[in-house]
């Protein structure tokens, strides 16, 4: 069994998993918009080119996500956790993130992490940043 996150959006996605892919070193190996879709002629012209589906892969990871239809709450209740090996990684995550987004809490030190910080992206996803200290 695999756990895939399924972002949802409202006609960033395209953007969002550009930004992404860029970020974590990874390549989208789908995209499909709604012009795509059998039912394209049904559907109104300005949401076309939104994403029906997206897939990025990333080393062993993948996410996925779409733009849902106009109106469609935004998910709620979770967040998305990026352990990484080093402070330079979380720092580095973290800033990209935070650009354009809102920090929640600023990235430093814990007592269980050498840094750990929570952000929203531009695009509203929950991201928490985790470098965990070394165990005994």
């Amino acid at each position: 069994m695999q756990l895939h996150p399924y972002l949802g959006f409202q006609g960033q996605c395209r953007e969002a998993f550009t930004f992404y892919a860029e970020l974590f070193g990874g390549r989208i190996v789908a995209m499909m918009t709604q012009a795509d879709a059998p039912i394209a002629d049904q559907l109104p012209p300005e949401s076309r080119h939104w994403v029906m589906h997206a897939h990025l892969v990333f080393g062993e990871q993948s996410l996925m996500g779409g733009d849902a239809p106009p109106g469609s709450p935004k998910p709620t209740g979770f967040s998305l956790n990026l352990q990484v090996d080093s402070i330079a990684e979380a720092e580095r995550l973290y800033a990209a993130l935070a650009e354009g987004g809102t920090p929640v809490m600023p990235i430093a030190e814990t007592f269980w992490a050498q840094r750990f910080g929570i952000v929203h992206d531009r695009y509203g996803t929950p991201w928490m940043i985790n470098c965990l200290k070394p165990m005994p």
